[in-house]
């Protein structure tokens, strides 16, 4: 752990703040915006932030281990990255960056299938710590080789994402000229010149590019590959899963539930879990707080299948919450990209050491000691 760092930047509110000042104004809208009023990531955080926990006093001396079974992998803590699509736009070379976090710290990195690099460049520096996230595309052929190429990558884990049934407006980006790829305009060359960081280091690693997707295309225009996913890539249904999960031998996760009567027919349909998410706010204004209807599916899933809680996390007592309403592991999808494009990989590595500090810090302060115990520290 990195003392200075913990002393300039002691939360991730302060990576995010440094992240903002060094990227161009479209790299930080495409990465902090939602859609509609933005209510739902409001939404996110306060409903997180609602959930109270009550301290045990008088618990002596107690060792404390993070350590996480997931799918027969254990992992030094019980997060990882959620899968944050375009992301060399925020920082080049960023998949880099938190695939070397994930291997340092042994925590998962599930890379998407929208990112900036791809799952052979990505694989080996995650080192076993690989998971890689599926937009589903409509032809089969695509979808095995998409599935076969994450497979002798090293990844271990697939995350089909199911809440993208529509291009969501997100508005906010239209209104900040937000585009894929930037549109070359003086004012976008004048966002990035103002941002010298980042454009010297965009000019050396090259502009973001959809490499995973190259392939199908057979081309590298952005606006190309982009008008080519809108035209190939979803919406799935449950016939869907059920060939998926014949053609990946590895763990299955589905991305994006919020009733719990569809994490019930995910389970029936293959898959061994569910992420209980909505997107980080980026797609329906209107959803429920995924931690709101948390409760609710686990009690339907019971021990059937692995529940994984993403959207709206900003430190590690927001973990402890999740893990207490029945989540078995959490992903934060933002909160690495600040730390990477605030200071680097030491900004990502930051990130994973922040995160390890508040949850120590909080379980000691509530007396437990072992995190399947969380759930006897919620307010009645």
């Amino acid at each position: 752990m990195n003392n200075d760092l913990q002393n300039r930047y002691p939360g991730i509110a302060d990576l995010r703040a440094r992240a903002r000042r060094r990227i161009p104004h479209f790299s930080w809208e495409y990465l902090d915006s939602g859609t509609g009023l933005e209510h739902c990531i409001d939404r996110n955080v306060s409903a997180l932030q609602d959930i109270k926990l009550m301290p045990h006093m008088m618990q002596g001396s107690q060792p404390l281990d993070l350590a996480t079974e997931l799918f027969g992998v254990t992992y030094n803590a019980p997060f990882g990255m959620a899968p944050v699509g375009l992301t060399g736009l925020m920082w080049p070379g960023i998949e880099t960056m938190l695939a070397s976090t994930a291997a340092r710290y042994r925590i998962p990195y599930c890379l998407s299938t929208v990112a900036t690099e791809t799952p052979e460049a990505i694989g080996a520096q995650a080192n076993g710590m690989g998971w890689f996230q599926l937009y589903p595309p409509r032809d089969p052929a695509m979808r095995r080789d998409l599935l076969s190429r994450a497979k002798e990558a090293g990844m271990t884990t697939l995350v089909i994402t199911a809440d993208t049934t529509t291009q969501s407006r997100r508005e906010r980006q239209k209104r900040a000229e937000v585009s894929v790829p930037p549109k070359r305009t003086l004012k976008t060359y004048w966002r990035a010149a103002i941002k010298p960081a980042w454009s010297m280091a965009t000019l050396s690693h090259g502009l973001p590019r959809f490499r995973t997707l190259e392939k199908y295309v057979d081309s590298t225009d952005m606006a190309e590959i982009g008008a080519y996913m809108n035209a190939n890539m979803g919406p799935m249904d449950w016939s869907y899963l059920e060939e998926t999960r014949k053609e990946w031998d590895g763990p299955i996760l589905v991305k994006g539930i919020l009733r719990k009567e569809d994490a019930r027919q995910c389970i029936s349909c293959g898959a061994d879990g569910v992420v209980v998410s909505n997107h980080g706010g980026r797609q329906f204004d209107g959803a429920p707080a995924p931690i709101e209807v948390l409760p609710a599916i686990a009690d339907e899933l019971g021990n059937d299948g692995v529940i994984v809680f993403d959207s709206g996390v900003r430190t590690g007592l927001d973990i402890c919450r999740a893990l207490a309403l029945g989540a078995q592991f959490v992903l934060l999808g933002r909160a690495f990209v600040f730390g990477a494009a605030a200071l680097g990989q030491q900004g990502s590595d930051h990130v994973a050491d922040l995160l390890i500090a508040d949850l120590e810090s909080n379980l000691g302060n509530l007396g437990c000691n072992d995190l399947k115990r969380l759930s006897e520290h919620l307010m009645p």
